[in-house]
């Protein structure tokens, strides 16, 4: 990649909070989904994410995830 090319962003949202049961994606309290924020591209958002399941082992019950936001955005887009 040369000094002027721009890498592409790829937006990724990292949220996670306790779910109702472990076999599902239900949210236990809505209100307290954690938003660990919006990232530029998946290894950044992956980074994110690795750090807060490892910081929350010890719930069995607390969930993080990556959402693709560059896919509902732009769903025609093969990425």
């Amino acid at each position: 990649m040369t000094a002027t090319q721009k890498k592409q962003q790829l937006l990724h949202l990292v949220l996670g909070g306790e779910l109702e049961d472990l076999a599902g994606h239900e949210f236990r309290d809505l209100s307290k989904i954690e938003l660990v924020g919006v990232f530029p591209d998946y290894d950044s958002a992956k980074v994110a994410w690795k750090a807060k399941a490892q910081s929350t082992v010890d719930n069995a019950h607390m969930r993080y995830f990556i959402v693709h936001l560059h896919r509902l955005l732009d769903p025609d887009h093969k990425h």
